[in-house]
């Protein structure tokens, strides 16, 4: 089913902007928490000054004998310019009350004064009230500290002013403003920056597998990565490269080299029977000729074969039946099978086993089949002359064969990829007839058997190949 061709964005856009939206959600969260919390703190603290105001401006009245408080010193000087305390642009209303209620002083014009105060507000408890005023939104808070001379009342200092004047700090508000917008844009800069950075080799590794996929593998990358995983992405995206190269150039050398297999032994089958046909060559010599021929076409037809049978195990299609056999027993019957088909070679084959018997669960035809190939390779490795050691040891559940020859072996260039199909070293490659689908059969029977094969190591002294398969549970 077709999908619909989605709008892509960058990744630096991606990340930039969704980074910013939370970003900006977040600084107005804490904004707003902040706003609330600074109104609150100051609230506070400004009752707290404006009780402290009341208290010093009651201390300096002094007793007379009408029974009213009388300031020392000069009323209006004591009850102005009060708002400084408080960082107010205006004082708060202050007023001294007798013990009637009644307004004797205040810092307010005579028009704009309260001239009677309720008794419910003087003799309320509590020093600090909030009261709701009618025509106003904003609470009205009213701070009341008694006049005392000699444990006797005189009055009341009381100071009034609204909770929005309370809270008004704009200048706290344009500092957090700044903090805020400020903190943006460093955030906004910073992931910019840092999205730019991680960014730039993903566009570029996407920019050189596009080029991988029309064929081009010269791809320059860079090195100088700090991050990890980055470089990690960048080197094996380069290691991918290099290999998908290299497989390319093999994937077409080999192509030739399996047409050139194939070919080889119809050229040659079709010249002698040409030559028979034709009368070249009559009698002994002409049935000497057809054997030739029987022999390229029973060549040919084993390419053929193991073409087939590579490709039916490649797709899960052909049966494995497994039971549990002796490993040591098998192998002995296998080497010896082996041993009486190399007319005029000079291998010895040594075989090191456990004492008490190994038991494992294979199909016998199967790992016959991976011994007798890795035994012709170890032959092929010594030129037909040299030594084999056949080592075998059980470990946990797994029963493990090693298979040694003394040959020059393999290259170091080559290791990688002799599991590959139809791949064959230079070795092999003018000197001995085949597909190169021996190790990778192989190591596909060992796996469907549920082992694995393994080159252990390669020196110019031997190779050591290494079948790994399950004991009976």
């Amino acid at each position: 089913m077709p999908t619909k061709n989605k709008k892509r964005v960058s990744l630096l856009r991606y990340w930039t902007t969704r980074y910013l939206i939370t970003l900006c959600i977040g600084l107005i969260v804490i904004a707003l928490v902040s706003a609330a919390w600074i109104r609150h703190t100051t609230l506070e603290n400004r009752l707290n000054i404006m009780t402290l105001m009341a208290e010093e401006v009651a201390d300096r009245f002094v007793d007379v004998s009408e029974g009213k408080p009388v300031p020392n010193g000069d009323v209006p000087g004591l009850l102005d310019d009060r708002g400084r305390f408080m960082n107010l642009e205006n004082d708060p209303s202050i007023y001294i009350v007798d013990t009637y209620g009644t307004s004797l002083f205040s810092n307010k014009p005579k028009e704009n004064r309260f001239v009677q105060f309720s008794s419910s507000i003087l003799n309320n408890e509590e020093k600090v009230q909030k009261l709701k005023m009618e025509g106003n939104s904003s609470d009205l808070y009213v701070i009341k500290t008694p006049i005392k001379s000699q444990n006797m009342l005189l009055g009341w200092v009381v100071i009034m002013e609204f909770k929005d004047n309370l809270t008004q700090v704009n200048q706290e508000y344009s500092l957090l403003a700044i903090m805020i917008i400020s903190l943006a844009l460093l955030g906004w800069a910073a992931i910019y920056f840092l999205s730019k950075r991680l960014s730039n080799p993903i566009q570029d590794v996407a920019v050189a597998a596009k080029k991988v996929q029309e064929g081009d593998y010269n791809i320059d990358l860079p090195d100088q990565i700090k991050e990890q995983e980055v470089y990690e992405l960048v080197h094996s995206f380069k290691e991918m490269s290099s290999r998908l190269e290299k497989l390319e150039s093999l994937r077409t050398e080999l192509l030739a080299g399996v047409t050139h297999e194939l070919k080889t032994p119809v050229t040659s089958i079709s010249g002698l029977l040409q030559a028979v046909n034709d009368d070249v060559v009559t009698g002994q010599e002409a049935k000497e000729f057809l054997q030739m021929s029987l022999k390229e076409t029973t060549k040919m037809k084993k390419m053929v074969e193991d073409l087939l049978a590579f490709n039916t195990f490649a797709t899960n299609a052909f049966p494995v039946q497994l039971e549990t056999y002796e490993i040591n027993e098998l192998l002995r019957e296998t080497i010896y099978q082996w041993n009486i088909t190399q007319e005029g070679a000079e291998i010895e084959v040594s075989i090191h086993t456990q004492q008490e018997e190994s038991f494992a669960h294979v199909d016998q035809i199967r790992l016959q089949q991976i011994l007798t190939n890795l035994l012709n390779n170890a032959a092929h490795a010594m030129d037909g002359k040299g030594a084999i050691d056949v080592t075998t040891k059980a470990i946990a559940n797994q029963v493990i064969i090693d298979i040694k020859d003394s040959g020059q072996g393999i290259p170091k260039e080559e290791q990688p990829f002799i599991f590959e199909r139809f791949f064959r070293g230079e070795g092999k490659k003018y000197n001995t007839r085949g597909l190169g689908l021996g190790l990778p059969f192989s190591k596909m029977i060992a796996q469907s058997l549920g082992g694995d094969l393994q080159l252990i190591e390669t020196s110019s002294s031997g190779t050591t190949f290494r079948i790994t398969i399950l004991k009976p549970s």
